[in-house]
């Protein structure tokens, strides 16, 4: 019997605010996987002041949503600061980096169709 894939680490049906699953860890970039499905996943991300993530390109779009904190986020070379409450959307094939200003957390939507 085939079940669907169920969301890791949460309560089906519960509300559950985002920002409270995973804490910053000093000088490091904590991730917490909340869903994996062929068409996509639901990553939570915390990175920490001076921290992020190298460039690199992905085949898919994905959308970035920060939950808390100042991002400087890259695409095609084109610097971007995004705050708490906006989102972004790195389009696929083009590179893009991350880098925390402060400490930040976000949610990054990956749609794999």
């Amino acid at each position: 019997m085939n079940l669907p894939a169920k969301p890791k680490g949460l309560q089906p049906a519960q509300p559950t605010k985002m920002a409270e699953l995973l804490n910053y860890q000093e000088g490091t970039i904590v991730s917490r996987e909340l869903l994996k499905k062929p068409s996509g996943n639901v990553t939570l991300f915390a990175i920490d002041e001076g921290e992020g993530l190298s460039e690199h390109t992905s085949p898919y779009d994905a959308l970035v949503q920060l939950l808390e904190g100042k991002a400087e986020i890259t695409v095609d070379g084109e610097v971007h600061t995004v705050g708490e409450g906006e989102i972004m959307l790195l389009p696929a094939g083009q590179p893009h980096a991350l880098k925390a200003i402060e400490s930040f957390k976000m949610m990054l939507t990956m749609i794999r169709s």
